[in-house]
């Protein structure tokens, strides 16, 4: 294959020797380029010059129908097509999100830790950010309700929560469902918005994932983001949101969807054919399999190299592992002797945003085949006794 430039085509970069699980990428090995040849190629074929023109502005009705429909399966329950709207990627629609229901200094609450490119895009805003605590159940549900009061005696409302209930990342958390039902009465009780990413709905490996908050919400309490990215390939940069009606107007009304029509209206047509021509649900079952036995690999390489005073848990769905190290030491200051043992990670105190807790790591398993994790392990373990 010729390519004409120097110029990187890809957004990773790679070290020779260094076995870097800080990226939560997909092996390249596991996207579907035949799958998306044969889809592209049926579009253009079905659709013409459709394909190629301005989109309908909540996107193309056969990938919104089929999401519909996928919903009831893998939710509580199944979105309007007045519901959705089609994005370009998660990270799109947390930034119109932004754009269209907050103003620049507005109070918004973020749980911590989180992930920490969607606080990027939140402090591109600039919106007041305020961190909410969590556990190894969730958002700390009890103590948003103390914040919440405090503020409203302070005269100030939060406009949104920022949040990610199902195989969190970076903690890999699973929010309890008690929480779940709790958090959505409590948001509907104070007017707070709740954007709830969802992007790893489809990678739940252990049981089917619990219902969505926006599933058990009051109706317009909930936008809830969902994402092509993790269950087919991230280059297609498509994504969804479920939101009430009225937030979805606002939404392809706005002046990105009226100057741009649809986002993404090709990738989108062409990810409807993968999806009702039975590719997806293949696709899927395929990384299901992969992914789960990486986690696996990863946590068995864990326990056996990782010194005493180490701590994680098994995620039930997602790409990352989280690890808790001796209270001592600094994953931060760690990282350089990590990076000559052959391995690296993201330090933990990225995903804080406030008080971090300097003694965490996360790990992704989605990059490389088990061997390879098992060996990063063994690396990782080897810098934390002779680093430490």
């Amino acid at each position: 294959m010729h390519h004409a430039s120097n110029l990187p085509v890809v957004q990773i970069v790679h070290r020779p020797g260094v076995l870097d699980l800080g990226w939560g990428h997909p092996d390249p090995a596991v996207l579907p380029v035949t799958v998306l040849q044969r889809a592209t190629a049926t579009v253009l074929a079905r659709y013409g010059a459709d394909a190629l023109a301005y989109g309908a502005e909540r996107g193309p009705g056969p990938l919104i129908e089929w999401l519909c429909t996928r919903l009831m399966d893998t939710d509580a329950r199944a979105p309007e097509p007045a519901d959705v709207v089609i994005t370009a990627g998660a990270s799109q629609a947390l930034d119109l999100l932004c754009s269209l229901c907050t103003t620049p200094g507005d109070p918004v609450l973020v749980e911590s830790p989180t992930y920490h490119l969607a606080v990027r895009i939140l402090r591109d805003h600039p919106l007041d950010l305020i961190a909410v605590p969590s556990d190894a159940d969730g958002i700390d549900v009890a103590a948003l309700e103390a914040l919440l009061a405090r503020m409203a005696r302070r005269g100030k409302r939060a406009r949104m929560l920022y949040f990610i209930p199902t195989h969190h990342n970076p903690t890999g958390v699973c929010m309890s469902l008690e929480r779940r039902k709790a958090l959505a009465a409590l948001a509907a009780q104070y007017g707070v918005l709740l954007v709830e990413d969802d992007v790893y709905r489809e990678l739940s490996y252990d049981a089917p994932a619990p219902p969505s908050v926006w599933s058990l919400a009051p109706p317009g309490t909930v936008a809830r983001i969902g994402s092509f990215s993790k269950s087919l390939a991230p280059g297609l940069r498509l994504g969804y949101l479920t939101a009430d009606a009225s937030l979805t107007r606002r939404l392809i009304g706005s002046g990105l969807l009226d100057s741009g029509g649809g986002l993404n209206p090709f990738v989108a047509l062409t990810v409807a054919e993968v999806c009702t021509s039975g590719d997806f649900d293949r696709t899927v079952a395929y990384l299901h399999a992969t992914y789960r036995e990486r986690r696996d690999a990863l946590a068995d390489g864990l326990r056996d190299y990782l010194p005493p005073g180490c701590r994680f848990t098994v995620p039930g769905g997602g790409f990352f592992q989280w690890v808790e190290l001796p209270a001592e030491i600094d994953a931060g200051a760690l990282l350089s002797c990590a990076e000559k043992t052959g391995v690296s990670y993201l330090p933990g105190s990225r995903f804080y945003l406030d008080a971090p807790r300097h003694n965490t790591l996360r790990l992704a398993f989605s990059l490389y085949p088990p061997h390879q994790l098992v060996e990063a392990a063994r690396r990782l373990g080897e810098a934390i006794t002779t680093g430490a």
